[in-house]
């Protein structure tokens, strides 16, 4: 059994937070993305579209409740937050078959 996928971010632009220590953040628009890859989980290529890497934050700190990084996110991309969750750990559970049909 496949464990589960741990998303970096990858955003349209970023910032610096001052009172964090100068650490690097996202702004704007941000997209899902696998470390090692070179494009998105919604299928970007990262160089072509010009979006800056964030290995270090995740991507249940990019939603507005999670009060990590998202203070200057925009928005997510809705292709990406389908295939990486759309909410932090505490949303409800992805759909699943429980009956299929023979």
């Amino acid at each position: 059994m496949a464990g589960t996928k741990r998303y970096a971010v990858a955003a349209s632009g970023q910032w610096t937070d001052e009172e964090e220590g100068r650490r690097r953040l996202p702004s704007g628009e941000v997209h899902a993305w696998e470390p090692g890859r070179n494009e998105t989980v919604c299928g970007l290529s990262l160089s072509r579209s010009r979006l800056v890497r964030f290995p270090h934050v995740g991507w249940p700190d990019t939603f507005p409740e999670s009060g990590g990084a998202a203070d200057r996110v925009r928005r997510q991309c809705p292709r990406c937050a389908s295939v990486a969750g759309r909410r932090g750990y505490d949303a409800r559970p992805r759909w699943r078959r429980t009956n299929p049909r023979p």
